[in-house]
């Protein structure tokens, strides 16, 4: 059996295909939508606007009995590469699914290329040096094994973004212990009170980054999918956001982790 969570917000078309799950994520902090929320059983439901589309995973994690697990968000997902198709006929199918875990443990999205930056300044340019600082803390502490791989993923020039993936039971088990106990600890030790509302969503970003610190030390074999994006991308608004964090970073000449 395989369930896949769309993460979601807000009502939406979602995929036809009945292994996708539609979640509310952040549930008991929102006003009810149609879909299963994420408020249910063992949950940190209550914590969405800190850990984003995690809440969904978490409450997956410790309430769906399935072999497959996966995450993706209502607008994003992991498709097949038939460019010629609509983009919703692109979205990967159960069958699809299936024939990919066959030859791999995990299915990913394409890597995001920063091109110009490291992983590591792309991160203090847009949120906090002090988040990676926590995290690197924490796993000389409690989990020195995953440091050279935190290292190598710091200093990348590209990554696996969205906390989206497919992965058997054994592999989402293994992952989702190790992600949510660094995150727990985290959010203890992060002072978190004068962030933004964006950065406020600091264990979402987090997540991102350590999903490859995971499969990097674990050595797990992935294959990548398409990703397909059923929204209009605001690349001229991105673009300048990317600019003003540069010329802010610069103003405050911020250290980088040593």
């Amino acid at each position: 059996m395989a369930t896949i969570i769309v993460a979601t917000h807000k009502e939406y078309e979602m995929p036809k295909d009945e292994v996708y799950l539609p979640v509310q994520a952040g549930a008991a902090c929102h006003e009810r939508l149609s879909y299963t929320g994420d408020d249910t059983g063992e949950n940190i439901s209550g914590k969405n606007d800190r850990y984003c589309e995690l809440t969904a995973l978490y409450w997956g994690w410790k309430n769906l009995d399935t072999d497959i697990l996966g995450l993706c968000h209502y607008r994003r997902y992991l498709g097949n590469r038939k460019w010629w198709k609509k983009k919703k006929e692109r979205i990967l199918t159960r069958e699809e699914i299936r024939q990919m875990l066959e030859e791999a443990e995990a299915i990913l999205p394409p890597k995001r290329h920063y091109w110009i930056e490291t992983r590591e300044s792309q991160y203090i340019h847009a949120h906090h040096m002090e988040d990676l600082v926590c995290i690197q803390e924490i796993l000389r502490e409690k989990f020195p094994e995953y440091l050279p791989a935190w290292e190598q993923m710091l200093k990348s020039r590209s990554g696996h973004i969205c906390n989206m993936f497919i992965m058997r039971k054994e592999h989402f088990d293994t992952y989702c212990k190790w992600l949510f106990d660094i995150l727990s600890e985290a959010e203890k030790r992060l002072d978190i009170t004068g962030y933004t509302d964006n950065d406020r969503r600091v264990f979402g970003f987090l997540g991102e980054r350590l999903l490859d610190v995971w499969m990097m030390t674990k050595q797990i074999r992935y294959r990548e999918a398409g990703m397909i994006t059923l929204e209009k991308q605001h690349w001229v608004n991105k673009g300048m956001a990317f600019i003003q964090r540069k010329i802010k970073a610069r103003q405050g000449n911020r250290p980088y982790l040593k």
